[in-house]
């Protein structure tokens, strides 16, 4: 581990934690005190990457975990990425705007996570994701879409519902169709 170098370190938190396999040989109290002491050198992708193993390593109460003032600059990291919202999102914003919902768009929860949109459905709070195509190898979720989905489910408690580009995309563009499409995702009867 010493012969790591932060970027490395990062990636095999990450890895681990997207995988979800623990590895208590490999992330024990000597891998914490190496992240700790190359802290400086971790860039905010890292930061960020730390940031979600630090939140599954807690979720799982594990031992090894960050130190409060290392998991408090991960997690200021990693909720102050830069957020952009697509034409798809701003539409389906609009869509549910028309059929009354008040979506909170861009909300943060608790571990960190922005979804595109929470809604209340029923009393029920439902996080919307309007997944483009960086959010997919092929139709396959990436990676880091597999892990907020997990995440945002296990450590939030809040069901995600996803709405994939090709869905969106593909919908017949009557006002009609696609609030019928977005209720069916809600299960709004």
């Amino acid at each position: 581990l010493d012969e790591c170098n932060s970027q490395y370190l990062a990636n095999i938190a990450w890895a681990y934690t997207v995988a979800n396999v623990d590895a208590e040989s490999l992330f024990d109290t000597k891998f914490v005190d190496v992240v700790a002491e190359k802290i400086d050198e971790f860039d905010d992708l890292g930061l960020c990457q730390l940031h979600q193993w630090n939140t599954w390593r807690k979720a799982m109460a594990a031992d090894a975990v960050l130190p409060p003032v290392l998991d408090e600059l991960c997690h200021n990291r990693f909720i102050h990425q830069q957020l952009v919202q697509s034409n798809l999102q701003k539409g389906v914003m609009s869509e549910l705007m028309l059929m009354g919902i008040d979506p909170k768009e861009e909300f943060q929860t608790q571990s960190g996570y922005h979804l595109d949109a929470l809604v209340d459905v029923d009393g029920e709070q439902i996080g919307l994701e309007v997944d483009g195509p960086h959010h997919f190898v092929g139709r396959k979720p990436t990676g880091a879409t597999v892990l907020k989905r997990r995440q945002v489910s296990e450590v939030d408690g809040i069901r995600l519902v996803s709405l994939p580009y090709w869905e969106l995309n593909g919908r017949d563009p009557s006002e009609q169709k696609k609030q019928k499409y977005l209720k069916n995702k809600l299960g709004i009867r």
